[in-house]
């Protein structure tokens, strides 16, 4: 039996991949933060239906000794790095994202090869990498010049995977994701942030949403997909990059406008702007040129935009029905 190791299991991506991984007959390790073992019912809903299914570790991107110990116990085939701190905005006063996320890569790649050479690697980069661009849409040819810190330590990161490829014969695939959604996305995103608050407004709970730029520009795919991309390239004879993205883009706005006609409101009388909540924008969109990972390795969207929202829609009423313990947000 195939073990693999997912740092960062109970996030979105992490935890559908344990799922992917459990259908295919994996014995499933994770990695979390020590402190989410006393609070699994928040910190842990993602997983929370899988807790009899996979082992958890207690692990931090800062402690290199946690992550060997990790990696010296489990002996995993494959190791899925997911975990990074995410925090995506434009200041660069943020210097310790760029410090835990290259370190956290540094650490796991150096334990994989003094214990386990022969594990292959999965390598989550963003979008986020490529920042200033002039290039519509962009391939695994365009030039990174993040603008983010977070975009800064996702590309130290990749860089790094790549010397590891190169010099020490690891076996390290990266995707560069685009935004992906789901109703297991964090409430701090702004897709989210949309969608609950939405279904609160139709609830009566709530009468405004308050965002930035609604014009601003993503490329926007289903969860579930973009982590069978990250499986499918670990299954090749030899590692490569990827990108991963639907290859179309919607406006915030367009977001916006489709939660609020699922559930029958006009979002003219709730939604409102605040430049404080803004964003540099774009002079081009992040827009993913999935050509390469289509022909290649056989991957396709199942989901397109308004089927995303109405799951995600769905999700947050229920939630708003149960009564669901989460704290309202401005992003």
């Amino acid at each position: 039996m195939k073990k693999a190791l997912i740092t960062g299991i109970s996030g979105q991506d992490g935890s559908y991949l344990a799922e992917l991984l459990l259908e295919k007959g994996y014995e499933v390790h994770g990695t979390i933060r020590k402190v989410s073992f006393e609070d699994y019912g928040h910190r842990l809903r993602n997983i929370a239906h899988l807790r009899d299914r996979i082992y958890l570790h207690g692990a931090s991107l800062e402690n290199q000794l946690s992550l060997y110990k990790v990696i010296r116990d489990v002996r995993p085939h494959e190791c899925y790095h997911l975990a990074a701190v995410s925090f995506v905005n434009d200041g660069l006063d943020e210097s310790s994202i760029v410090t835990t996320n290259f370190n956290g890569t540094h650490y796991l790649l150096e334990a994989v090869r003094e214990v386990v050479p022969s594990c292959r690697v999965y390598f989550a980069g963003s979008s986020e990498m490529f920042g200033y661009i002039d290039t519509f849409p962009q391939n695994e040819s365009t030039s990174f010049s993040p603008r983010s810190m977070y975009g800064i330590s996702k590309l130290a990161g990749y860089c790094l995977a790549k010397i590891y490829r190169k010099r020490y014969g690891i076996f390290i695939c990266a995707g560069i994701l685009y935004n992906h959604e789901s109703p297991r996305r964090g409430f701090e995103f702004v897709t989210r942030k949309i969608t609950s608050t939405a279904a609160r407004i139709k609830a009566g709970q709530e009468q405004k949403l308050v965002l930035g730029n609604l014009h601003a520009r993503r490329d926007w795919g289903y969860a579930p997909d973009y982590v069978r991309a990250m499986w499918l390239m670990m299954q090749q004879d030899l590692p490569d990059d990827y990108i991963v993205a639907t290859g179309k883009t919607h406006t915030v706005l367009d977001f916006i406008k489709t939660t609020f006609s699922m559930l029958h409101l006009d979002y003219r009388e709730h939604v409102v702007t605040d430049r404080m909540f803004y964003r540099e924008a774009e002079e081009v969109p992040l827009c993913g040129d999935n050509h390469k990972i289509k022909n290649r390795l056989g991957w396709n969207t199942s989901k397109d935009l308004p089927g995303i929202i109405e799951e995600m829609v769905r999700e947050d009423l229920k939630m708003v029905q149960l009564g669901g313990g989460y704290a309202p947000g401005i992003i």
